[in-house]
């Protein structure tokens, strides 16, 4: 693959109603939330774009209007921007993609709104096309520093992953990147609620979940914490979005 060649288009799930982080998101969605004079949302796309990814779909729900509204179809960016709706019922992060696909043809990265992924994207997408598996989670050695450890991964392989029932041998986290094929959100049923952790761990009972371990710590807009965090991140670095290679 060129070094310059547009990558995997990105599916980014901003449909959440960001409770942890009111009041603050009782009039404007988390991705809006502002840092160094531009939405986080600015700063997430400013940094996709730089590392090859140039067609994104956004997908909303609470006040995703306003995303909407603020971006329009990304060209002002000089990106690809569509938007899906999650529409009078919630359908979990899994469903939301379920419900995006006709805007997918391909295989996908998938990331959270409230995340910045300072990573190698390419290295990511080549990774998971030598597999041949229909997904790819990213991992980080954590250790319980940044938030609670959730996966169980031996170095080659991820033997478990759960959010809810930790275990001491999880001493990663899911990064919050993962890669996909679009047939693996389409054998879920249509118009029901479902979520991208249900979708993870069936892919791993089966045996075809592949794993990429990153080393570049994440940074999230998801708690008062990680906002400042992110914030003096990003600060730091200027409006100069990280590339790896």
């Amino acid at each position: 693959m060129s070094g310059n060649a547009e990558l995997m288009p990105a599916v980014i799930l901003a449909g959440g109603l960001a409770t942890r982080m009111r009041p603050l998101t009782d009039k404007i969605p988390k991705a809006l939330l502002e840092i160094e004079g531009q939405p986080f949302l600015w700063h997430q796309l400013q940094l996709l774009k730089h590392n090859g990814i140039r067609r994104v779909v956004l997908l909303v729900s609470y006040l995703g209007e306003m995303i909407e509204e603020q971006f329009g179809d990304g060209s002002a960016l000089g990106m690809r921007i569509q938007y899906s709706y999650d529409g009078p019922s919630l359908l979990g992060t899994a469903g939301a993609i379920r419900q995006a696909l006709p805007s997918l043809s391909g295989p996908f990265f998938v990331l959270y709104g409230d995340s910045y992924l300072p990573c190698d994207y390419r290295g990511i997408e080549e990774a998971f096309q030598r597999s041949g598996a229909p997904g790819l989670m990213t991992v980080y050695q954590n250790e319980g520093l940044y938030d609670v450890s959730n996966v169980d991964y031996d170095g080659g392989r991820i033997r478990r992953y759960d959010k809810h029932q930790r275990s001491a041998a999880m001493h990663h986290i899911d990064y919050g990147l993962g890669v996909f094929n679009p047939a693996v959100f389409a054998a879920l049923p249509a118009n029901e609620r479902a979520d991208l952790e249900t979708v993870y761990q069936r892919l791993i009972a089966a045996g075809t979940l592949e794993a990429f371990e990153v080393h570049d710590r994440f940074y999230e807009i998801g708690s008062p914490e990680g906002l400042r965090d992110t914030a003096e991140f990003l600060r730091s670095r200027g409006r100069n979005p990280i590339e790896l290679s």
